[in-house]
């Protein structure tokens, strides 16, 4: 919407932070961190056969005024507008997914932040593997924070690749290049992502919110907590306390019935 204006005080009561905020680093990785720690990655809507618009008011109003979740177009979508209202130089990209080694379409949105000549790639929207802070846009170099490690390396068919560190090996995460992104690419990329049969958010139930050193994440039926690298782990059940435990972990607080959700295989593996 043409007339949209973003609440900053709403926002910054949204994701708990009371900190001043400037065009420097550390106000990007105080948003960053706070909006990661606040909002959960969720696509319950989708579940429940919704449309997931992403204009600028319908994402402040979902995530902000009605405190629900979303995936990368609306979590990096509501930072982008952030960003953007505290005078940050920002741009949208689109990256391809690799989790299952074989790369996708361009259906991730992260975010470039610039500040005095300096780049860092900012995202809050990859769900359980978001980076926890901004990624310094300089290649092979390890980013370490808390249980987590990234890097950023040159990609000869993709552009850049970012990925984290698994014990022994790296494990990609999301390549994408520079080029720069329109609405309508963003639109094309949500679109297939909230509706096609072949995207993986149209087929599982999906929530993941970082903690301080861990995560918590849900796959379907299977609730797991990883804090300092010690897992465990419930299923859940196959009825209204569904909805009860969405509250109670993540946040999440549906205008809806149980029978409303898309069914899914229970006692799954993943």
């Amino acid at each position: 919407m043409s007339d949209f204006i973003f609440n900053k005080q709403e926002y910054l009561r949204r994701i708990n932070l009371e900190a001043p905020i400037s065009v420097n680093y550390e106000s990007l990785k105080a948003l960053h961190r706070a909006q990661h720690l606040s909002i959960p990655f969720e696509n319950i809507d989708i579940c429940l056969g919704k449309n997931i618009p992403i204009d600028a008011h319908s994402i402040f109003q979902k995530l902000v005024k009605h405190k629900r979740g979303g995936y990368c177009f609306e979590l990096n979508g509501l930072l982008l507008l952030a960003l953007q209202a505290y005078g940050f130089e920002v741009r949208p990209l689109l990256g391809r997914v690799h989790l299952t080694g074989e790369p996708g379409g361009r259906t991730h949105q992260a975010l470039l932040v610039t500040i005095d000549s300096q780049t860092w790639l900012v995202d809050v929207g990859f769900g359980a593997e978001s980076p926890t802070i901004p990624i310094p846009f300089v290649i092979n170099e390890v980013v370490r924070f808390e249980h987590r490690s990234f890097r950023l390396v040159s990609s000869e068919l993709f552009g850049y690749m970012l990925q984290s560190n698994q014990g022994d090996t790296w494990k990609n995460l999301y390549s994408f290049d520079l080029s720069p992104v329109l609405d309508i690419d963003l639109k094309l990329g949500n679109h297939f992502t909230s509706t096609s049969p072949d995207s993986f958010f149209i087929n599982a139930r999906i929530a993941a919110l970082p903690v301080p050193y861990g995560v918590l994440t849900l796959y379907n039926d299977r609730f797991k907590k990883v804090i300092n690298g010690k897992e465990e782990q419930i299923f859940l059940k196959d009825d209204a306390s569904y909805l009860s435990f969405l509250a109670e972990a993540f946040d999440i607080h549906l205008e809806a019935n149980y029978k409303d959700l898309k069914a899914i295989p229970f006692n799954s593996a993943m």
